[in-house]
């Protein structure tokens, strides 16, 4: 148990129902639908839809979403609602371009948003409210208006560089500049948008006026995406199976390919190989076995990684035991090396997240996001939809599997995850931050499995990833780990932003309580009851 001494949180417990996430607004609604009579999955809609009002940098109806449910007694349900190229998107056609990579703020960039789709899915198969009143609280935050929030305001600074387009400057910005915290901000197109999606379910946003609207905004852009293409994404979000490790009595379960998930699971079952972690959870020692993995892990994510549907992904290769036997063999415990060699392979060949249970014990954990702080930066002017990056994630090299390519779902940063014992759900928890998000996992049943953290302590701890030849530590690193680092060969600099933000709703089925922790490095809660 933390010092009361101290600043800091201590977990949220209830006994009925329980949420994280990383707004107010979106775990106040969480809990208000559950007390309604909605359960888990109508709380997850309706508190995706709220963030992507009120966290609008990080998500929006213009991006995609994956979601795991987890039943009490019933198989693990994950979805994969992520968009698709365009039909007429082929690497020749960017080649004869000139294209050589997809940029951040290309209309390249943006692939058909899936998060709608996924929604309505979600709430046809596994919900219980209808999907206007689910979409109610966010409807009126956008129409009346919300507070802009300390964490947003901050997201929404950096990224105004992004908001040079007109429908950007009409729907994002206040009098020409981004807002500050604890001021208010309206978002009428949205609102309107909102309606539409919540009288016509998908139809409102990928046929008709909005659908029309969008392409038009893409065309004059020079996109490549039609009515066509936003019609065949409708209906396009697909069930797939779960793809798990073992690591300390607990089955970690995380979506497949074209998500990186897989990523974690490749650390998890390296750090079980590695044996007994340093002592000190903070120690140089322990984040640099973790840089090290995570090298390595991310090595083949690069290169394996893609749309299954359009490529061979060798899920058994990534996860073969003699593969990571092969991978742990190249970490050298005292030094870093430079070089960690060719990655073996098979023979012949910025976002929200937020956990939610209810009172039947239905757990979510869902992700939903615009990729990039508001995504590629191109907005709607009559519709206010932002529109993400996802395109980004595809590669335009025609020998790598990631190669974009018609109606292909390029390699996707969001992972959410679930955490089973014995066959029942333990702990839904997910690490928003791009490609932070495997090796977030990694940390959080890391301090949870090897050092005896509380859901809250494993949100709190320090966390260090690397960015090319760098270690990039957050400010709460203890400087003497920074001196260890640098001694066993590591050149480290420190972090404008915290790496991440981390949700998580515990089970102890033992006690009959749920356990609710939410990140610090956000502004948003753990509520229960």
């Amino acid at each position: 148990m933390r010092s009361f001494h101290f600043p800091g949180r201590s977990p949220v417990y209830g006994r009925r129902a329980m949420c994280a996430t990383s707004h107010p607004a979106g775990s106040l609604t969480a809990i208000e639908i559950l007390k309604a009579g909605g359960n888990a999955v109508d709380a997850a809609i309706a508190t995706a839809a709220v963030l992507a009002v009120v966290e609008c940098p990080m998500t929006g109806i213009g991006g995609d979403c994956f979601a795991m449910v987890a039943k009490p007694g019933k198989k693990l349900i994950a979805l994969n609602a992520a968009g698709r190229a365009p039909k007429a998107a082929t690497a020749a056609w960017y080649a004869k371009k000139g294209i050589k990579r997809i940029e951040t703020t290309s209309v390249h960039a943006v692939t058909v948003p899936g998060a709608v789709d996924g929604w309505c899915r979600l709430l046809e198969d596994h919900g219980s409210m209808p999907l206007d009143r689910l979409l109610a609280p966010a409807i009126e935050l956008a129409g009346r208006g919300f507070v802009v929030a300390p964490r947003v305001s901050v997201d929404w600074r950096r990224a105004v560089r992004k908001l040079t387009g007109a429908g950007a400057k009409k729907n994002l910005l206040k009098s020409g500049r981004p807002p500050e915290a604890g001021e208010v901000m309206r978002f009428p197109a949205l609102a309107a948008t909102l309606q539409r999606i919540a009288k016509d379910g998908r139809d409102g946003f990928y046929r008709g006026p909005v659908a029309k609207d969008m392409v038009a905004e893409l065309e004059a852009l020079g996109g490549l995406h039609t009515l066509d293409d936003f019609a065949a994404q409708a209906s396009s979000a697909s069930y797939v199976e779960p793809i798990s490790v073992a690591y300390r009595g607990l089955e970690i379960k995380e979506l497949p390919p074209s998500n990186q998930g897989i990523v974690a699971l490749i650390m998890l079952k390296m750090l079980a190989r590695l044996g007994k972690p340093a002592s000190d959870p903070v120690s140089p020692e322990r984040y640099h076995v973790l840089m090290e993995a995570a090298r390595l892990a991310y090595a083949m994510r690069d290169i394996f990684v893609a749309d299954p549907d359009k490529a061979d992904v060798p899920v058994e290769h990534m996860l073969d035991d003699k593969v990571i036997e092969g991978l742990v063999a190249r970490i050298d415990r005292k030094k870093r090396t430079p070089k960690l060699g060719p990655i073996p392979r098979p023979a012949g060949s910025d976002t929200v997240y937020f956990a939610i249970v209810d009172e039947k014990g239905m757990a979510v954990s869902f992700i939903n996001s615009l990729y990039g702080d508001f995504g590629t930066g191109i907005v709607t002017a009559k519709t206010g939809v932002t529109f993400h990056n996802r395109g980004e994630g595809f590669v335009l090299d025609t020998g790598h599997p990631n190669c974009i390519a018609p109606r292909k779902r390029p390699l996707h940063t969001l992972v959410p995850a679930m955490a089973m014992r014995n066959g029942e759900a333990a702990m839904a928890f997910g690490v928003m931050g791009a490609h932070f998000q495997p090796i977030g996992h990694v940390y959080v049943m890391s301090n949870v499995a090897d050092y005896g953290m509380d859901p809250q302590e494993a949100i709190d701890c320090p966390r260090a990833f690397y960015e090319g030849e760098d270690v990039v530590v957050e400010e709460s690193v203890p400087a003497a780990t920074i001196a260890g680092l640098k001694a066993l060969g590591h050149r480290v600099r420190q972090r404008e932003l915290p790496w991440g933000g981390a949700q998580i709703v515990a089970i102890d089925r033992d006690n009959g309580v749920l356990i609710g922790a939410s990140d610090g490095r956000k502004d948003g809660l753990a509520l229960g009851y």
